[in-house]
């Protein structure tokens, strides 16, 4: 059957309709889609307004990391995620260095940046001293852009022009960077450029094409380091081998990407169960990783004077508890009660930390017995699930399935049945 993906008016659907227009286009049963029909913890009200034709939800698990001390206090860490081994990594990591002091964080603010493209000048470099020679100016047309951000203590801190070479000649570009506070701050550094580009244009004879934020948020760098002492983390020989593995993801590209794969499991399971962009932030920490000209690590690692391993993190950390899902979602609300974070510097140091913790577990395990041993502990469990594996069941063959290291659908269809005919 041909599916036709045009469908006049579904958007003025209701949600239930446009489930039936979906199984009627796709030609499955409606009754496959009625697990649409069931919202779970997000009310399909809610759901209908955070995004376009919804017709249901997705729920993704949520554990709890625990043992986490950050700034010397102990806190639960809510993280959303599908990837089996992620929550206990983090708990495993969190406790080792536990008698160390856990995580010490710092930030260097809430600043946000947006971008102001102009072209067709023909002094280009005069144009940018132009625009800065109106600094002033161009705050008061920012903070009138939102009053409400003033009076919580944020609103423009300054400008920055610079001159960049295209294959159309030269363009310049304005970032206007602006104290969000307790926002991400997308749609009010968004509505500043909109409202400044004009004037930008007036003052410099070009023409401005985009006005937008920049999601490589290197004026909000959140910061975490961690100790682990020798006999924690399991001698010096693991210790050694976490250094060799640091040294190979600092040094070679294709390794720097799955181990910041890695520390952005953490990162993305904490910023997804506060409601907040998980795109942002990974496009924003990949693009920092890259700061130097050459793709490496985000994390670094080094041996202090008493043998112990030594980590630390900075990232870009562009989260809110104010607007968007962060919101308007329950649970997302429920998990930031569960932090217990009363500012987005807490939140943003917060998930830096975890960040850290997931990699210091991930390289702890690749350094030891393989990242496959923890991870195929659980994900063998998921392969039962398919397999047709229920209650107990799941237990007794995810065990069977590990101990052969053979985990595989086929091979759970045959001991589920073989555990059925005793």
């Amino acid at each position: 059957m041909s599916v036709n993906s045009r469908i006049s008016g579904f958007h003025k659907l209701s949600v239930e309709e446009r489930v039936l227009k979906v199984a009627e286009h796709a030609g499955i049963p409606s009754a496959s889609l009625d697990t649409f029909i069931d919202s779970g913890n997000l009310p399909m009200d809610v759901a209908d307004r955070m995004i376009e034709n919804a017709i249901g939800t997705m729920p993704i698990p949520i554990g709890i990391a625990t043992n986490m001390i950050v700034d010397g206090k102990d806190v639960l860490i809510p993280m959303a995620s599908e990837e089996s081994s992620v929550v206990a990594a983090v708990c495993n990591a969190a406790r080792q260095c536990r008698a160390s002091g856990g995580f010490t964080t710092s930030m260097t603010g809430s600043l946000m940046i947006a971008q102001i493209q102009l072209v067709d000048c023909p002094d280009p470099f005069s144009a940018r001293i132009k625009i800065l020679e109106q600094r002033d100016q161009i705050k008061e047309i920012c903070n009138e852009a939102d009053p409400v951000l003033i009076k919580l203590g944020g609103g423009f801190s300054d400008v920055e022009v610079r001159v960049i070479d295209s294959k159309d000649g030269p363009m310049v570009i304005t970032h206007i960077i602006i104290d969000t506070r307790d926002a991400m701050g997308a749609n009010t550094v968004n509505t500043m450029a909109e409202k400044l580009a004009p004037f930008i244009a007036q003052w410099t004879g070009g023409r401005t094409y985009l006005r937008i934020l920049s999601n490589l948020a290197d004026q909000r760098i959140a910061r975490a380091r961690a100790t682990w002492r020798l006999e924690d983390l399991g001698g010096e020989s693991v210790r050694d081998a976490m250094m060799q593995a640091y040294y190979f993801a600092e040094t070679d590209p294709y390794r720097a990407t799955t181990h910041n794969k890695g520390i952005m499991n953490g990162i993305s399971a904490v910023v997804l169960a506060t409601g907040n962009d998980t795109r942002a932030v990974e496009s924003g920490a990949h693009a920092y990783a890259a700061r130097s000209g050459r793709y490496t690590s985000l994390t670094t690692w080094e041996v202090d004077k008493e043998g112990s391993l030594v980590g630390s993190i900075e990232v870009p950390m562009p989260v809110g508890l104010v607007g968007g899902a962060t919101k308007i979602h329950p649970v997302a609300q429920t998990n930031l009660e569960i932090l217990g974070t009363k500012s987005a510097t807490d939140l943003a140091r917060t998930i830096a930390a975890v960040g850290l913790a997931q990699n210091f577990a991930a390289m702890r395990a690749l350094a030891t017995e393989g990242i496959q041993k923890g991870h195929m502990g659980l994900h063998a469990k998921n392969i039962v699930a398919m397999a047709g594996g229920i209650k107990e069941e799941i237990d007794i063959v995810a065990e069977i399935l590990v101990k052969a290291g053979t985990v595989r659908v086929d091979v759970a269809e045959k001991e589920l049945a073989k555990l059925r005919g005793q």
